[in-house]
Parts: structure tokens; sequence; C-alpha cells
């Protein structure tokens, strides 16, 4: 009787599942690695294009401001790191009815704020963290461009004051040193006697480098 030497049945089903095991081994290792490249860097910088609802002034209608937005990260971790971050808001504002027959003054104002920066969820395409700022804003709200202080027509007076943001940056990551973020944002302000609770957003570019 001539011998079968092929595989029965129950051979070939444990040598496919070897096989698929091996290559979710290799894929899972491929992840770790490109995981590992993308998230040990010891800096990184961003820079994109803000979004802002704010309001200028007391008696005063919540308005769009749009900006830019710059900051530099320095990890001491994979996970945990401290941000320096800068914002620049502007807007052409209504103010209503005055006797200076001033409807629509330019305003603008910029924050600089520093705190720490918190990884809660790092994957092979993207990553979420979490940054809680503090530091101050300068408001520079002119009714006008000769300077007539934006206090006459309703704006909050022109001052450096405490301010405050939470940040949840999304970053989608197109290489181990390269992504693109968004990054929705609570901004606390305290100008004139209010605070103000703003909320708005943050998009652009992630670049990472150095190694820890």
């Amino acid at each position: 009787t001539q011998q079968n030497n092929y595989p029965n049945e129950q051979e070939r089903v444990r040598l496919a599942q070897e096989a698929q095991a091996r290559v979710r081994a290799r894929r899972a290792a491929r992840t770790a690695a490109v995981i590992k490249d993308t998230y040990s860097h010891k800096y990184e910088i961003y820079f994109g294009y803000n979004y802002l609802r704010m309001r200028p002034g007391h008696n005063l209608q919540h308005g769009n401001e749009y900006g830019w937005n710059a900051g530099m990260t320095r990890l001491f971790n994979p996970k945990l790191g401290v941000s320096l971050d800068l914002h620049g808001y502007y807007k052409s504002v209504y103010v209503g009815n005055n006797q200076y027959a001033l409807f629509q003054p330019f305003i603008s104002n910029y924050s600089v704020m520093a705190g720490p920066q918190y990884w809660v969820r790092q994957r092979k395409n993207y990553a979420i963290s979490f940054q809680g700022l503090a530091g101050v804003t300068r408001n520079l709200f002119y009714a006008n461009s000769a300077g007539l202080p934006g206090t006459f027509v309703g704006l909050y007076p022109n001052a450096t004051k405490f301010a405050a943001a939470a940040v949840m940056p999304v970053d989608f990551n197109l290489g181990p040193g390269l992504a693109v973020r968004i990054a929705p944002t609570y901004h606390l302000t305290t100008w004139g006697d209010d605070i103000q609770h703003n909320l708005g957003f943050t998009t652009g570019l992630t670049y990472r480098w150095g190694r820890q």
C-alpha cells in the first residue's frame, strides 16, 4: 500500500493556525516598534490656527476670534511632559450704537501659559493627551486706531490678567516625527471684574525630535 505523506485535515488546520500566529506576532512587533519610535522623542513643537468664542465686554455679546497658536513640550518620559503655550487672537467686534460712531473696533489678545501634559492613549496612528495650563493674558481693546480706550464703547479695559486653559490635543500621526493636531480648548480669562469661560479649538501640525 502506498504511504500517504500529505497531512491530514487536523494537521493542516494546526499548520494554518501556527502560520497565522507568526504573521500576527510579526505585525504586532512592527506596530510596537513604530509606537516606541513615535513616542520616545524628547521634544515637541506645534503651530497652528486658533478659534475662540469669547465676550469682549461685560454687556457685549459673544463673538468669534481667530488667530494662531504655538508651543513646545519637553517630555520626561513617553507619557509626561511640560508645555509652554502661546496664543494670539484677533477680531473686529460689534459694540452697538455709541456717541463716537464706532461700531466695529478691531481688538486683539495674547496669552502665555505653561503646565503639564499627560498622554492617556498612544497608538500607531493617533494619540490623545491633556494639557493643564496657567499664565497671563494681555488684551488690547482700543475703540479706534488712535488709541481711544475701549471702555468708551463697552469693551473691557486693557490689562494683563490671569489666564488658564484645559486642552485635549488629539494627534493623527503622519509618521514618527510628524502629526496633524486637533485640540478642543477651554480658555479661562479674567478681564475687567469678570471671569470669562471661552470655548474654542486649535488645529495645526506637531513636530517631534530628540530621543529620551
